[in-house]
């Protein structure tokens, strides 16, 4: 699959972001301490079904400016909202997993105008842990993704949440991540993202969210208290489909493709037609 790497000038840094195929837009993000190539087993297959599939960085990690001094949810889902605005063939389909979904369902609250649907990944529409929690968890964050042992924790820490079944290229993905994470810029990115993450930003907005949603959610996935509970409040909360995959964690798109591809394409294509794509087909049959 051909990809051109380009960037999206924001106030604080460039955005990375490949671009391939054609036919309606599907923008997707990683989550955090993750690279665009965690999508590297559904984008070619979206791009085969007919879409045009652009993945992005986020700030901060892989390709993207380390110079970023705001993250979280709200910031990456502005970045979404002014990558689509930039591409001009929106209004599109935004696929995030884990704080990516997050930022995706931010961002399709804040301009319904731009977002056709959402595929989430399971996605943290509210904060898991209490305030207490969160707050001895940035504790743990600024000790543990630090110089020198940061990357090593990170990449032992996705390892582990890939519960059950996983993917042929995991390992490779996991070493891309930890080298990546080698480079204090983007470590120090990283850690910055950890600590300020608040998905209560997220929670607030839910019910602006109007786009047709699908929810995937790893039954084995330990971020979640109870999966298969959360995914019934998470459906419930935007009016999404719901798909639980048996046997994986937090990454069901990279550790079983196989089963959520066709939930995707499924549902990709139960979409209206964006504007302008009636219109296209039929010129194209004229």
């Amino acid at each position: 699959m051909t990809q051109s790497l380009s960037f999206l000038d924001r106030p604080e840094g460039r955005l990375a972001y490949t671009d391939s195929g054609s036919g309606p837009l599907v923008v997707a993000v990683p989550g955090m301490g993750d690279l665009r190539s965690t999508y590297d087993d559904v984008a070619p297959a979206l791009v085969a079904a007919g879409y045009r599939v652009v993945v992005t960085d986020l700030r901060g990690h892989g390709d993207s400016s380390t110079t970023f001094t705001t993250h979280g949810d709200d910031a990456t889902g502005a970045d979404l909202l002014a990558l689509v605005q930039h591409l001009g063939a929106g209004p599109a389909v935004l696929l995030g997993s884990s704080m990516g979904g997050s930022a995706a369902a931010w961002a399709a609250a804040e301009r319904p105008d731009l977002v056709r649907g959402l595929v989430l990944l399971d996605p943290l529409l509210r904060d898991p842990a209490s305030p207490a929690q969160q707050r001895f968890l940035r504790i743990v964050y600024r000790m543990l993704l630090a110089r020198p042992w940061g990357a090593a924790f990170w990449a032992a820490y996705y390892s582990s949440i890939c519960k059950g079944r996983r993917s042929p290229r995991h390992a490779e993905h996991v070493a891309a991540v930890r080298a990546s994470l080698r480079d204090r810029d983007r470590l120090r990115s990283f850690r910055d993202l950890a600590l300020a993450l608040d998905h209560g930003v997220v929670e607030r907005r839910l019910d602006a969210v109007q786009a047709p949603a699908l929810v995937v959610v790893g039954s084995l996935d330990p971020d979640y208290r109870d999966p298969a509970a959360e995914l019934a409040w998470m459906r419930d909360a935007i009016g999404a489909r719901g798909l639980l995959v048996d046997g994986v964690g937090h990454y069901p798109h990279h550790q079983a493709p196989d089963v959520v591809l066709p939930a995707v394409l499924d549902f990709l294509a139960g979409l209206p037609a964006a504007h302008g794509e009636d219109q296209g087909e039929e010129d194209a049959r004229a």
